[in-house]
């Protein structure tokens, strides 16, 4: 509610992920430079400590829909998201009230055409795009019933569907894997459920396969990102499903596809895909040279390579840039390889995601020692544990004698990715 609060005064609002390790937050903080900074103590009823709720606590709100900001105007900054630049830096994506109102009223239009009888299962970080868009203000928006889960486990998320009667449950590929793979699933009534949502990561079609096979309901798969929320989806009025793709474009979004010179590539053809949406952001906070990398007329430059197929449908085929998806999180290398090489044993690092059957991508790494040095990798994940959020640091760690370069001394990361299968 202090969100909704905040806005209502005209303040512009970061949330901030309570798993932050504390140099990401003063990261974070320090950037932001914040007129007011609200912890979960601040504001709850019974001045309880932050994460002090138990994993099967859950809370209810009947959506009102979000007040109208006090005097703000439509370009004004709304939200402030944060999410790691490819140097490590924290960025934060700026997002106006305009952009704002368009996500919301196409996750709750076309994309999961929710109703004010619908009954929402919010059990996705909330300082996220997808946990505050999809579980939250779009529920809140249509009138619906948001019921919060403290903490996800496929026991806490299948007794709140029952309890709750929730119709829609917005997730990430790793919460449906581990409902599958949970015990509980056979015992649970999800008679009222009609519809899940995956983002945040990419879900396999597999999975959705599966899901549909053994609980009755579709998944409802589609791509995005902090900086631009959800602008290719399936939609809920829809039935069509393409194993390989994303969706199309959501109603008032353009794509193109260009090739390495931003001329648009022939029809069929792999290119990077950009994407013209009214819900961008205006930029990254206090990062004008960041924010001309990947804004330019209008469209913002993904990274990510794409091929469109018949009838408009999105394929996406790999990634320019090198963000890592893991369980719905991104990990950044640089910020991993800046931790291993702080350890006074490791000469060189590189860090890259290899695929992953339940996270979609794991977080590995590869390092070189310095001379005479005698470290483990069990050590230097410990390492990196310490200093890092949870989904962040490496679980698997190759030590090597040198990392292939090439004749201009950048690490080969391609080759250290054929060595991982």
């Amino acid at each position: 509610m202090a969100l909704l609060a905040g806005w209502r005064l005209g303040a512009t609002v970061a949330p901030l992920d309570v798993f932050l390790k504390p140099d990401d937050r003063e990261a974070i903080l320090a950037d932001l430079a914040p007129r007011l900074l609200l912890a979960e103590r601040d504001v709850a009823a019974d001045g309880g400590r932050a994460g002090a709720a138990p994993p099967s606590t859950t809370r209810t709100t009947t959506g009102l829909g979000p007040p109208a900001p006090g005097s703000a105007r439509g370009d004004a900054p709304a939200l402030v998201l944060y999410t790691s630049g490819s140097t490590g830096r924290p960025k934060g994506a700026v997002l106006s009230h305009a952009a704002l109102a368009f996500a919301n009223r196409s996750w709750a239009g076309p994309v999961m055409a929710l109703r004010p009888a619908d009954v929402v299962l919010a059990v996705l970080p909330l300082a996220h795009a997808f946990g505050l868009n999809g579980a939250l203000l779009a529920p809140l928006l249509a009138g619906a019933r948001v019921v919060l889960v403290e903490r996800f486990t496929p026991e806490a998320a299948l007794d709140a569907i029952r309890r709750h009667r929730v119709t829609v449950f917005p997730g990430v590929a790793t919460m449906f894997r581990r409902i599958l793979d949970s015990g509980a699933l056979a015992a649970a009534d999800l008679a009222s459920l009609r519809l899940c949502v995956s983002g945040a990561a990419p879900l396999a079609w597999d999975l959705a396969e599966e899901w549909r096979a053994r609980t009755g309901v579709r998944i409802l798969r589609g791509y995005g990102m902090t900086e631009l929320f959800r602008p290719v989806s399936y939609l809920a009025d829809d039935p069509t499903d393409l194993p390989g793709s994303v969706g199309r474009p959501v109603p008032g979004v353009e794509v193109r596809l260009v090739d390495a010179d931003g001329r648009d590539v022939d029809a069929g053809a792999v290119g990077e895909l950009w994407i013209r949406t009214p819900a961008a952001m205006d930029g990254y906070l206090a990062a004008p040279e960041e924010t001309r990398a990947v804004l330019a007329d209008g469209w913002f430059r993904t990274g990510d390579l794409a091929r469109l197929l018949p009838g408009g449908f999105v394929a996406i085929t790999g990634r320019e840039r090198e963000r890592i998806l893991r369980g719905g999180y991104s990990v950044f290398p640089a910020e991993v390889e800046a931790v291993l090489l702080a350890h006074p044993d490791v000469a060189e690092a590189a860090v890259l995601g290899v695929p992953h059957a339940e996270l979609g991508e794991e977080v590995t790494a590869f390092v070189a020692l310095r001379p005479g040095a005698a470290c483990d990798a069990e050590t230097l994940i410990a390492h990196c544990r310490e200093r890092l959020a949870g989904f962040k640091y490496p679980r698997r760690v190759t030590i090597l004698p040198a990392l292939p370069r090439s004749a201009t001394g950048k690490i080969l990361k391609a080759h250290l990715a054929g060595g991982t299968s």
